[in-house]
């Protein structure tokens, strides 16, 4: 796992390289692997970078994404739609779209910062290890009801997604062995050390992120 910067993470699995969130403005990706897979949350500009993505694209490569994000581009055939809960299995990995929205933190007109059904959050699956990348989210009721999560990456940047508190009560509900927050942007990542140093069997884990 490599923690690249704001959102945008990569992983390399078994020979494969998968890239989340890629964005020039958080590396040179000249100079990193080209990519087996993509996985793209929503179509924000600091997750949705089209000329980041085809710096890394391999012709084999597929590049998952909403259909807001596709809705954003012009020719790019490449791309395969999730929506949330649909599940498919590329590369030997099994994904899994969730929904990825705001509750609570909304724009000045009163409109969610993500509005439901337009971002995904993904579940991978690794041979037996699942790792949780919520992208732009609150504790949703979706969220909260995962089970059997091994790695989980939550954001906690505000006002855009949770706060330390809505992060710990999502750890809290589904329970993942291991909790990087991230996206966190000025947030006081020890707040939400405090909130969970009660809880054993949550190893939280702080990385530096750009």
């Amino acid at each position: 796992m490599t923690f690249i910067g704001h959102g945008t993470l990569m992983f390399e699995y078994n020979g494969l390289t998968i890239h989340v969130d890629p964005v020039s403005r958080e590396a040179e990706y000249q100079n990193l692997p080209d990519a087996d897979l993509i996985l793209v949350t929503h179509e924000h500009g600091d997750h949705l970078d089209i000329s980041a993505i085809k710096q890394i694209l391999k012709d084999d490569c597929s590049v998952i994404m909403t259909q807001t994000c596709k809705n954003n581009l012009e020719d790019f055939a490449t791309a395969v739609i999730m929506r949330n809960g649909d599940v498919k299995t590329l590369k030997s990995i099994t994904i899994e779209a969730i929904p990825a929205y705001n509750i609570e933190h909304k724009r000045p007109g009163g409109e969610p910062f993500h509005p439901k059904g337009q971002g995904n959050g993904y579940i991978l699956t690794f041979d037996n290890i699942r790792i949780l990348v919520a992208g732009d989210t609150e504790n949703t009721p979706e969220l909260k009801s995962l089970k059997n999560i091994d790695v989980a990456f939550l954001p906690m940047n505000l006002p855009y997604t949770m706060t330390p508190e809505m992060v710990a009560d999502a750890a809290g509900s589904f329970r993942p062995k291991i909790l990087y927050p991230y996206h966190y942007g000025d947030t006081d990542t020890g707040e939400l050390m405090e909130l969970l140093q009660g809880e054993k069997d949550i190893e939280v884990r702080i990385r530096k992120l750009q």
